[in-house]
C-alpha cells in the first residue's frame, strides 16, 4: 500500500477535467454544489515553509473537517484554502485514526458550507463515484500565497474489501484520485460523501468508507499540532507514512527502506511496511529481497490482493511463470475486478502459449478500464498467438495510441504484415523499431533486404 505524494512540487503532467454524464444524469452540478466545502490543506513547518498539500472537506457548519492523517505528519501549523483563494487557519485536531489514515480537524470561525455524509455500507460494484480534490501539480504561488485548482473526477466502484490490514476495508474505484486528492471526498450519485480518498493508481484508487470515519466526529476537545507530534512521535504509522512519502513522492528509495525498517522494528508484523519495503527492493532490482518481503506480508495476511499480484510479477520476471499464474489467480479470486492482476494473468498465460485462456481475462480488464494500454498489448499478443491477425493489429494499434510502444509489439506487427505480404507496412514497422533501437542489426538487415526488392 502506498499513499499519495505529500510534496507540492510541480509535476510534469496535464490534467483533463471532463464533465461527463453518467446514466443520463449530468454531474456538473455536483461540482458546483460541493466546491465551497472542499479545501486545499497546506501543512507548514516551524519556519512557515510548506511541507505538503492535501485536500479536506467540511462536514459541519462549525468548521469540522475531514482529511487523511498522513497529511498532518510533521506539521507545526495548517491552513485551509478555499476555491476562491480565501485562507483560514486550522485551530487544531479533534480526532485521528493513524491506522485508517483519517483525521478530523477544526477550522477557525463558523458558518461554513458543508457536504452531506452518505451510507457507504450499501455500496455495490459498479455504483457511480466522483471525487473532488486539488492536484499537486496545479498548486501555484500567488501574491496571497499558495492556490490550487479544484478538480472533479468520475468513475465507479470496483469493490469494497480489505487490503493490507484484514480488518480495514477500502472502497476500490476506477475514479482517478490525482496526487493531492489525499483526504478529499468521494461521493455517490446523490452528492453524498461515501469515502475519503487515500491512495491513487491504476485500479488502486482507494478510499476509506465513511462509515469508519463518522464515529470520530463526536469529539469536542481540541489537540494542538504540537501535542499531536509529541503523542505520535514514535508511532509505527508515522515512520511508515514518512517512508511512503519518501519512496513514492521523493523517489529516495534507500531513505524509504530505512524508515520502513524503523516501522518494522516497532512492529515486525505491520503488513503495509512489509509490502512497501518489497516495492522499494523491487525498485532497486533486488528481486530476492522483494520476493522475501512479499512472502512475509502474505504470511501475515494471505488475502492481500496487491501483494499476491506483485509477488506474481516478481515470479514472472524471474521466469517462474507457473508460480506467477498461481499468484495472479489467487489475487483475482479475492478481488475479481483487480484490473492489473487480470492483465498480468493474461500476459502470463500468453507466455505459456495458453492464448485462448488469456483472452477472457484481458477482455475483462479492458471492460473495466478501456484506457489500459498494456492490456491491449497483451490482448494483441494473445490474438497473434491464436493466428487472429486482424484482431491483433487492431489491439496493437490501440495500445500504441495509448502510449505503449514496445519493441516486441512492432516486431509482431512486422511479422503479421510480412505474412500478409504487406511490404509497406512491414517496412514501416522496421523503421519504427530502428527509431526505438537504432543499434538493432536484425531490423537493419531486414529493412535493407526489403528495400532492395523491386
Amino acid at each position: 500500500m502506498h499513499f499519495l505524494p505529500r510534496s507540492f512540487k510541480p509535476l510534469v503532467a496535464i490534467v483533463l477535467v471532463t464533465l461527463l454524464g453518467f446514466g443520463g444524469v449530468t454531474v456538473v452540478s455536483a461540482y458546483e454544489a460541493n466546491r465551497n466545502a472542499v479545501v486545499m490543506l497546506i501543512a507548514k513547518d516551524a519556519q512557515g515553509e510548506t511541507l505538503a498539500t492535501g485536500t479536506g472537506f467540511i462536514v459541519r457548519p462549525d468548521g469540522t473537517l475531514i482529511t487523511n492523517y498522513h497529511v498532518l505528519i510533521d506539521a507545526v501549523s495548517m491552513n485551509a484554502v478555499f476555491p476562491d483563494g480565501t485562507q483560514i487557519g486550522v485551530m487544531g485536531i479533534l480526532n485521528t485514526d493513524r491506522a485508517r489514515d483519517v483525521a478530523v480537524l477544526k477550522l477557525e470561525g463558523d458558518l461554513y458550507s458543508t457536504l452531506e455524509l452518505g451510507d457507504s455500507t450499501s455500496l455495490q460494484a459498479f455504483d457511480y463515484l466522483s471525487a473532488l480534490g486539488y492536484p499537486s501539480h496545479a498548486v501555484e504561488m500567488v501574491e496571497e500565497g499558495l492556490r490550487g485548482v479544484l478538480v472533479q473526477t468520475y468513475g465507479f466502484v470496483l469493490g469494497v474489501h480489505p487490503q493490507a490490514i484484514p480488518d480495514y476495508p477500502f472502497i476500490y474505484a476506477t475514479t482517478p484520485f490525482e496526487p493531492g486528492f489525499s483526504g478529499g471526498p468521494v461521493m455517490n450519485m446523490d452528492n453524498q460523501v461515501v469515502g475519503v480518498a487515500t491512495l491513487e493508481g491504476r485500479a488502486l484508487n482507494l478510499a476509506v468508507p465513511i462509515q469508519y470515519v463518522t464515529p470520530y466526529l463526536n469529539t469536542t476537545k481540541l489537540l494542538s499540532f504540537e501535542e499531536l507530534r509529541k503523542r505520535d512521535r514514535n508511532a509505527k504509522e508515522v515512520f511508515y507514512y514518512r517512508g511512503n512519502s519518501t519512496l513514492y513522492g521523493l523517489g529516495d528509495t534507500q531513505a524509504a527502506i530505512e524508515l520502513f525498517g524503523k516501522t518494522l522494528r516497532i512492529d515486525p508484523n505491520f503488513v503495509p511496511a512489509r509490502y512497501d519495503l518489497a516495492v522499494a527492493y523491487r525498485g532497486l532490482g533486488q528481486a530476492e529481497d522483494a520476493i522475501a518481503e512479499y512472502e512475509k506480508a502474505l504470511q501475515l495476511n494471505p488475502r492481500f490482493p496487491e501483494a499476491l499480484s506483485n509477488l506474481g510479477g516478481q515470479y514472472f520476471r524471474q521466469g517462474d511463470v507457473d508460480k506467477a499464474i498461481e499468484q495472479f489467480k489467487q489475487a483475482i479470486a479475492i478481488y475479481p475486478n483487480f484490473i492489473q492482476a487480470l492483465s498480468n494473468l493474461g500476459a502470463a498465460l500468453n507466455k505459456q502459449q495458453q492464448f485462448d485462456q488469456s483472452v477472457p481475462y484481458l477482455k475483462r480488464a479492458l471492460s473495466l478500464d478501456p484506457e489500459f494500454g498494456v492490456a491491449y498489448f497483451n490482448l494483441g499478443n494473445a490474438y497473434h498467438g491464436l493466428g487472429k491477425s486482424q484482431e491483433a493489429i487492431e489491439a496493437y494499434h490501440t495500445a500504441v495510441n495509448m502510449g505503449v510502444d514496445f519493441l516486441s509489439l512492432h516486431w509482431n506487427l512486422h511479422d503479421i504484415h510480412s505474412k500478409q505480404g504487406d511490404r509497406e507496412q512491414a517496412l514501416r514497422e522496421l523503421r519504427i523499431i530502428l527509431q526505438l533501437d537504432p543499434q538493432n542489426e536484425d531490423a537493419r538487415r531486414k529493412l535493407e533486404a526489403l528495400d532492395s526488392r523491386p
